[in-house]
């Protein structure tokens, strides 16, 4: 609602009561990061991603855990990458990246004189669009300018989508709102602290007795401290009142919000959905909820971590191979506690 000011007068030792209202009509669902726009070709025949590219990217910065995840199941994967002659780990390693964000990745398919591919070179996912030329890929370059590659010049990994065949949905896709909401609790938390215009107490005396002059060095020691972090303090003597010892001081919290609001259970409970939407075993990812004691015994997490999670996302990355000669596929070495491997234990 705009902001609006009403007054009420009332009969009470003949003062108004001032009450006003604040802040500007904020829709519900304002992220537009999160919206589906669906498929569409726009003027130069290139196909739109679903969701918006640059809001994911955006994201991942939105808040301590989303971010680290994906580079954390990044690292995982590169971690028993085995380069080659056509894709070198720096490579590689752009090229999982942007699955793991994007749910899309693209190299480009460089071939000699003489037809040979001698080298795969990666793409950006945030510029990469589907032409509407069938099997066609275009470059959006940063002077506005489109790059159109070749039919079959450019191998495109995805993550499958029901709703369509031409763009990849991250699987995070469903807890963003989790994500964000976690930032809000500490963008919230942040302004808290530092707009400086609530008070933190109400310093409380009952004292006719004490003297104007010890009155105001006691406001101005209060006045010049900072009270409790930035909270504003405010200073009331009653001289009506009677002295007493154990009355005559008294401290009223007001600002204390940290038994008054639910900032740490609105941490909590995002973290949790995070870690569950990335499948992220938090023990490993360096994250942290709070619900155990311990982090268990990570040898057998790291071995379930990685035969459940890390190979799927592997094999995923071993559909390169489809468009590669046979003895140029790109392949990954297997611990000793795979399940892939014989030598491993039961």
């Amino acid at each position: 609602m705009n902001s609006t000011k009403s007054t009420t007068t009332e009969p009470v030792k003949n003062k108004s009561i001032d009450t006003f209202s604040f802040g500007d009509p904020e829709p519900c669902l304002d992220n537009r990061m999160t919206e589906y726009i669906g498929l569409y070709a726009d003027m130069d025949g290139l196909y739109s991603p679903p969701v918006s590219l640059a809001g994911l990217i955006k994201l991942l910065r939105v808040n301590a855990q989303h971010g680290p995840i994906l580079y954390f199941k990044r690292n995982m994967i590169l971690k028993w990458f085995k380069p080659n002659a056509l894709l070198t780990r720096r490579t590689f390693k752009k090229f999982a990246f942007d699955y793991c964000w994007a749910a899309n990745s693209y190299l480009q398919v460089i071939k000699n004189t003489f037809g040979n591919v001698i080298k795969l070179r990666h793409l950006p996912a945030l510029s990469m669009r589907y032409t509407s030329t069938p099997g066609v890929y275009a470059q959006r370059l940063s002077n506005g300018n489109v790059l159109r590659f070749k039919k079959g010049e450019v191998i495109h990994l995805k993550e499958y989508d029901p709703n369509q065949g031409i763009y990849g949905i991250p699987q995070y896709y469903g807890g963003i709102q989790s994500a964000l909401l976690n930032e809000d609790a500490t963008l919230f938390r942040r302004k808290y602290y530092k707009n400086g215009a609530h008070m933190g107490f109400i310093f409380s005396m009952a004292d006719p007795n004490l003297s104007t002059e010890d009155e105001d060095d006691l406001k101005a020691a209060i006045k010049d401290s900072r009270g409790v972090g930035n909270f504003r303090s405010l200073f009331i003597n009653n001289r009506s009142g009677k002295a007493d010892a154990e009355k005559a001081i008294k401290i009223i919290p007001v600002g204390d919000i940290s038994t008054k609001d639910e900032f740490e259970r609105i941490k909590k409970i995002t973290l949790n959905d995070m870690l569950s939407m990335h499948r992220a075993q938090e023990a490993l990812s360096g994250q942290t909820s709070g619900d155990s004691p311990g982090f268990g015994d990570l040898d057998k997490i790291t071995r379930a971590y990685y035969n459940n999670e890390v190979v799927p996302m592997q094999q995923d990355m071993m559909e390169i191979n489809e468009y590669l000669p046979a003895a140029l596929h790109i392949e990954f070495s297997v611990p000793v506690y795979s399940d892939l491997n014989p030598r491993s234990e039961d």
